[in-house]
């Protein structure tokens, strides 16, 4: 049987111990590799760990291993292969080399295998989000080429060429649609997508990436996802114009984020409303929608704050949100509109930028993208002023702070649900953010191929 032939913007395994929000990484470890449980919109449903109990306060979880979890070489996968990796990800740093947050958020908790089968971990205080943080480690072995493609998964690796291209056949004979992939590393999206029409393909991910504007052509079919990903604006917090919250209010309704979309998103994106998507846990229990664009409701709130007559400083990379130059262009001359005087200043080298921003070198306002899937994780790591984390910007609300800890102890889903609906409602009336959209992805697929769904978090799912 022919393999199904799918084009990617990169083919890459990272190591064992890093972690990534990139769809085509993404996809390839959703293929090969187990998460330990599987993010389901803000909930948590069975992965490598097939099922789980917890104590009453939420303090001591027992997670058990899927029945004949077995690597792709054969080898049971076991308690001890998951505090392994545990371990190794605990000490591991990001793609930018700054430290991973889940060292803090696990710094007291205790690991122990009763079993080979079973997990255990006991924490001294309630930590019901310990499933959004496993939903992000994906369980992986270094083959004898030293790559880590040795997975529990759906597909296992015939043959792997780093950086270019990777074969794969289905393990067992489930009811997947496609017994063999060959998978193609494209970085150029209207590159990705001529082959896609050209029938060189059979899928084409992230189509939204293309320089020209991405257009529906008939002869293929496609798949449009709002995805989880928040394109938003760090505010300087800390001090200056943005220390006020009627400025941070302002500025919220000073951008017309619909334009913006339009005209230079090409409409491959929908407004935000809050520090999360609307696939993230909370957001329906939240009731918040977008902010209008009011010019001159921002001009009579900017009139109440002081230093207006100072020059903002609003600081972008060139990628990572995708035209990020052309967004913040866009923002500059909607903040000029209604009164700031607004100096762009761009950061060529992404990295160094992703640091700058952890060191708190933001200027006043700063485009970056929030990628986390957990509503926890982006409380915890840009939001509370208790934790003082990497990627918080000076942000202080008492009252948010308390919503916090009730969402943090909360250990059913409804109830977290409930709390971090709560949180995520009063961040929306008190921004710490400019809000601006959720990017929309786009899948391409050959005409007649089914079995194939794009999720929220840009992955592609083989069904």
């Amino acid at each position: 049987m022919q393999a199904f032939k799918v084009l990617l913007e990169k083919v890459d395994f990272l190591p064992p111990h890093r972690v990534t929000d990139d769809t085509s990484v993404l996809t390839l470890k959703n293929w090969v590799l187990e998460p330990l449980c599987r993010w389901d919109e803000g909930l948590a449903k069975p992965g490598l760990f097939e099922r789980w109990t917890h104590s009453e306060d939420g303090c001591h979880w027992e997670f058990q291993i899927r029945k004949n979890a077995i690597f792709h070489d054969g080898k049971p996968c076991v308690a001890e292969d998951i505090l392994s990796f545990i371990q190794a990800i605990l000490e591991s740093v990001d793609t930018f080399g700054m430290k991973w947050s889940y060292a803090r958020y696990l710094a007291q908790a205790q690991w122990s295998s009763p079993s080979p089968q079973c997990v255990v971990m006991d924490n001294p205080f309630p930590l019901a989000d310990i499933l959004d943080i496993l939903s992000e480690f994906f369980i992986s072995r270094l083959d004898p080429q030293g790559q880590a493609v040795l997975g529990t998964g759906s597909y296992r690796v015939l043959e792997y060429i780093p950086q270019r291209s990777v074969q794969l056949e289905s393990v067992g004979a489930g009811s997947l649609a496609f017994t063999k992939l060959q998978v193609l590393a494209q970085e150029d999206a209207d590159e990705r997508y001529r082959a896609l029409l050209d029938q060189e393909v059979d899928a084409a991910l992230n189509l939204e990436r293309m320089h020209a504007t991405w257009t529906p052509d008939p002869r293929a079919q496609w798949q449009c996802q709002t995805n989880t990903l928040s394109v938003m604006y760090y505010l300087n917090c800390s001090g200056g114009l943005f220390a006020s919250e009627l400025a941070r209010r302002a500025v919220n309704l000073a951008v017309n984020k619909a334009g913006l979309i339009e005209k230079v998103l090409g409409g491959l994106a929908v407004p935000s409303a809050t520090v999360v998507s609307p696939f993230h846990l909370g957001w329906r229990s939240a009731g918040v929608q977008p902010w209008p664009y009011d010019p001159d409701q921002a001009r009579a709130l900017l009139a109440q704050c002081d230093g207006l007559d100072q020059v903002c400083i609003l600081r972008t990379p060139l990628t990572m949100p995708h035209q990020s130059l052309a967004i913040s262009q866009w923002v500059q001359r909607d903040l000029e509109a209604v009164g700031l005087r607004v100096q762009l200043q761009v950061q060529e080298d992404r990295p160094e930028y992703a640091r700058e921003i952890g060191r708190k070198q933001m200027g006043d306002l700063a485009i970056f993208d929030s990628s986390p899937h957990s509503t926890y994780r982006i409380l915890n790591d840009k939001i509370s002023s208790r934790t003082k984390a990497v990627w918080w910007q000076g942000y202080t609300d008492p009252v948010i702070e308390d919503l916090i800890t009730r969402a943090n102890n909360a250990v059913t889903s409804p109830a977290r649900a409930r709390a971090y609906g709560d949180c995520l409602h009063h961040l929306h009336h008190h921004p710490p953010w400019l809000y601006l959209c959720h990017p929309i992805e786009v899948l391409g697929l050959r005409l007649g191929v089914k079995g194939v769904q794009l999720d929220p978090k840009g992955v592609i799912q083989l069904i």
